[in-house]
This record gives C-alpha cells, sequence and structure tokens, in this order.
C-alpha cells in the first residue's frame, strides 16, 4: 500500500525522547505535539484536556442554540434535545480519552448544570428530592 508522505507525521512522546528526525523515502515528516483523528485529539503528553476543551465547546454552542432558538421551553422538549444534539459531544468516544482529570470532569459536568437551569421546573424537583 503505497503512502503519501506528505499527509503522515511523526508525534515524539515521552519526555526523554531524543525526537529523531524521520524521513519517508525523500521526504523528511513533520513533526507534531497534536493531531486530530477521527475527531479525537492525541497530544505528545497523552493527556485528554485539549479533548475535554474542544467537546465542551460544541456542546456549549449547541446548548446555547436551543437556548436561543426553542420558545417551548417544556421539559420533554427539551431533554428530547438535549440528549439528541448536546449530549454526543460530550459522550463521542468517550472510552478512548476519557476524562480522568477533576478539572477536566468539572468542565463537561458545566454543561449539564447549565442545561438543568435551562428546563423550567427542573431546580425544584431536584430539591425536593435531597
Amino acid at each position: 500500500m503505497p503512502f503519501n508522505a506528505s499527509k503522515c507525521k511523526v508525534m515524539h512522546l515521552g519526555n526523554g525522547n531524543s525526537k529523531f528526525s524521520y524521513f519517508m523515502g525523500d521526504h523528511k515528516l513533520e513533526s507534531v505535539n497534536e493531531e486530530k483523528d477521527l475527531g479525537i485529539f492525541i497530544t505528545d503528553n497523552l493527556k485528554p484536556t485539549r479533548q475535554c476543551q474542544q467537546a465542551y465547546s460544541k456542546a456549549s454552542k449547541t446548548l446555547g442554540l436551543i437556548g436561543r432558538t426553542i420558545s417551548f421551553k417544556n421539559k420533554d422538549v427539551l431533554l428530547r434535545l438535549y440528549k439528541t444534539l448536546v449530549r454526543p459531544h460530550l459522550e463521542y468516544c468517550s472510552s478512548a480519552w476519557s476524562p480522568y482529570y477533576e478539572k477536566d470532569k468539572f468542565l463537561l459536568e458545566r454543561v449539564q448544570h447549565r442545561f438543568t437551569r435551562m428546563v423550567p421546573g427542573l431546580k425544584l424537583v431536584l430539591r425536593k428530592q435531597t
């Protein structure tokens, strides 16, 4: 199978890496710190922070769009919209980038908290249960 050398890149992992230059034929491969593949950001330190920020950004924009455009704010309608449009951004390939830092988890949970404030009557129900 022939490779397109101009599309190939090298990512050096680890702190003690010598960061050698690699060639494919006569073409020197570009060295990168992060790369996006199938919608997942992989960084040279293998931390999921960049992916969490991207997921938060997309989900937050979608939630804002729902809040601005939907005038009939029924609990069932908003819940279906959230599950259909927002949650896929938060859950896409989460087994691959699985957030394990508290700051990353908190960032993703902010979208969920924002959604619960958007639904009329949901805060009152949650307070009564606790």
